[in-house]
């Protein structure tokens, strides 16, 4: 995994978590949902690249 893939993984993730804070703070359910989404959307694509790793990993040792 990229150290760009991962700074923009883990910013998407915190994006959605102080969106959704704000949303329940004040009381706006639709930021709240869509802070929830991005918060989501950001560990999605942290575990994709993660499997994408084990995948290199896996691969790298067969070639020992």
């Amino acid at each position: 995994m990229g150290a760009e893939d991962k700074i923009s993984n883990k910013a998407e993730e915190l994006k959605g978590k102080v969106k959704k804070g704000v949303g329940d703070v004040t009381g706006d359910d639709e930021l709240k949902a869509e802070g929830e989404a991005d918060e989501t959307k950001g560990n999605v694509k942290q575990a994709g690249e993660r499997v994408k790793d084990a995948a290199k990993n896996v691969k790298d040792a067969f070639k020992h």
